[in-house]
């Protein structure tokens, strides 16, 4: 069976998530992490794809980026493969590829599942039982959200400046957002979306995207299509 082919709609956020190969590190230490995300920063700027949100965990890396174009992602990625991994190759005597294949990612509908995105996103290092509180990670982009520093990876959402009329209401909020948690529905939700490809929203967002695209939206149900009768049973 063919590969589908992945779903990148200009304007529209989309959760990415890129893993290591065989799931091992993708990162060594801190010169690596600060590496591989001055690296983003400057693809995402190059081929202008807005992150609104990201955590670098050692062994996979998750976004929540807005392209201007429909090839902006997989230009953007292309480059951080070129870039970082020959760095790291480079920096750790070794060759090959870094990646475990093609990045994942799915569009989401952004009034549904924006905030809710940058949330799993944000909550993946307490999840991953690393300990503290998401702002201690300083590997995400939970501490700019929050007030604590301001990171140059980061294009805010319009949802999120939405939050609060200020910056202190706005820190607020999602300082109170992040301590909802993330119920477990949501999480297999957003995760399912991205690994698989589906984008996630509601039934006239997915209808809106079939109208647009010439690629499915959504799995085909299994079974026998609708119409078709059984055929006899063959006589012996």
């Amino acid at each position: 069976m063919a590969r589908l082919a992945r779903l990148a709609v200009p304007g529209l956020p989309h959760h990415l998530i890129q893993r290591g190969l065989n799931r091992q590190p993708i990162v060594a230490d801190d010169q690596d992490r600060q590496r591989l995300l001055d690296d983003l920063r400057e693809c995402a700027a190059t081929y202008k794809v807005q992150v609104h949100a990201y955590v670098l965990m050692d062994n996979h890396l998750h976004l929540l980026a807005t392209p201007e174009t429909g090839d902006g992602l997989s230009r953007m990625m292309q480059a951080l493969g070129r870039r970082y991994v020959a760095a790291f190759n480079k920096r750790h005597g070794r060759s090959g590829t870094l990646w475990d294949g093609r990045f994942r990612a799915a569009p989401i509908e952004a009034s549904t599942y924006l905030l809710a995105c940058m949330r799993y996103l944000e909550l993946n290092p307490q999840r991953a039982q690393l300990g503290g509180q998401p702002a201690d990670y300083l590997w995400s982009s939970a501490a700019h959200h929050l007030g604590l520093r301001r990171d140059p990876l980061v294009y805010d959402h319009a949802l999120f400046w939405a939050m609060g009329n200020t910056p202190f209401e706005r820190e607020m909020a999602w300082r109170q957002w992040l301590e909802q948690g993330c119920a477990a529905s949501e999480w297999k939700a957003l995760t399912e979306a991205a690994h698989k490809g589906w984008p996630l929203g509601s039934a006239a967002f997915l209808k809106g995207l079939a109208d647009e695209t010439d690629r499915p939206v959504q799995p085909r149900k299994r079974g026998r299509p609708a119409g078709r009768r059984a055929l006899p049973a063959a006589v012996e």
